[in-house]
């Protein structure tokens, strides 16, 4: 698959900070209803003269913690997690040394002794338009106080042949000898995803850790249902050796210029069936968090389907045991006449 130019919803070339504001503002960490909340604030980071650029602060703080999530499009776009045991801990920014060739050290997380986990996430490459706005169709992703939501829009680009298909290809850093875990998890429960019983995710290793989640199912229309649904298919994770990746200037300063990265590829939709082509359209999103992954129960529908499936055999065995218990005790009353 061949790849056209990045191009990010807020503009790789000529930064818009106030788009790229409204892109994250569904991206803070969510709470459920009775789960631990955290306190969330999000910031557009302005350079020494005081100028706003592309670099987006999402900070989650509860009592003993602090997550961390850097958003920028200098270079490719791209996410730093960083989870610290400290309510205190900040970020720091170096524009001098963020913006020039060399940019270690231009982004640092104190106190330095305080972070668990770090990581990043960099988008290589992308077909792709990025718009703000929580999804409310399918799929319908479960969130916690500790994960935050991306949505990837492909909308209006011109296929190269009748047919198309489009890929994301994903990057992530690695600091030990083999690369992130990918696992499957099955479902019986589709009400969130219409005939969707799978969800995919990315483990980044033992606790405390980070993951990205996602359901292999993208839409090509903005109602997304069942009759728009297209395939997600996912390549196994490799570390990157044959072709260099694009440089991530955020990434390098936090994490300096000597890291391994492990990519893999996201492909949407198939051959025959419904496709982008239908109206040059397609979305599709992911979950990214740290600490445990979000587990799905059974919604209250299926619930209520399986209680009254089941609880129907048993209401009919009852009903029977009732008329046989009648049926013997009138015949029991009945008294012959001689």
């Amino acid at each position: 698959m061949g790849c056209m130019a990045l191009r990010w919803g807020w503009g790789c070339c000529a930064p818009n900070p106030m788009l790229l504001l409204s892109l994250f503002l569904t991206a803070a960490p969510f709470g459920l209803l009775g789960e631990e909340t955290h306190q969330v604030s999000l910031e557009v980071i302005p350079d020494e003269l005081g100028s706003p650029q592309n670099l987006l602060h999402i900070r989650a703080v509860d009592a003993n913690s602090t997550l961390h999530y850097v958003w920028s499009s200098l270079g490719p776009p791209a996410v730093l997690l960083v989870a610290t045991n400290t309510p205190h801990s900040a970020l720091s920014v170096n524009w001098s040394l963020l913006l020039s060739p060399e940019p270690d050290g231009g982004l640092v997380v104190l106190p330095k002794d305080s972070i668990q986990f770090s990581s990043a996430l960099v988008f290589t490459r992308i077909q792709a338009f990025s718009r703000s706005g929580r999804p409310a169709q399918p799929p319908r992703l479960l969130h916690t106080a500790d994960t935050c939501q991306l949505e990837v829009v492909l909308a209006g680009a011109s296929p190269r042949g009748n047919r198309s298909l489009f890929g994301l290809e994903v990057a992530t850093l690695t600091q030990g000898p083999d690369c992130p875990s990918m696992q499957e998890q099955h479902s019986i429960d589709d009400e969130y995803s219409p005939a969707v019983f799978q969800l995919n995710q990315l483990l980044w290793g033992s606790l405390p850790s980070g993951f990205m989640q996602w359901r292999p199912v993208a839409f090509s229309q903005k109602q997304g249902g069942r009759e728009s649904a297209l395939p997600c298919q996912a390549s196994p994770l490799h570390f990157t050796l044959a072709y260099p990746l694009p440089q991530s200037p955020v990434v390098q300063a936090f994490f300096g210029s000597q890291n391994n990265f492990c990519t893999f590829n996201l492909t949407f939709g198939a051959s025959t069936g419904p496709g982008y082509w239908d109206q040059r359209y397609l979305r599709w999103s992911m979950l990214l968090g740290m600490g445990p992954p979000p587990v799905d129960t059974l919604s209250p529908l299926v619930l209520g389907i399986m209680a009254v499936a089941l609880g129907a055999p048993g209401l009919m065995l009852l009903a029977g045991g009732l008329v046989l218990l009648l049926r013997h005790k009138w015949h029991s009353e009945y008294q012959y006449i001689n």
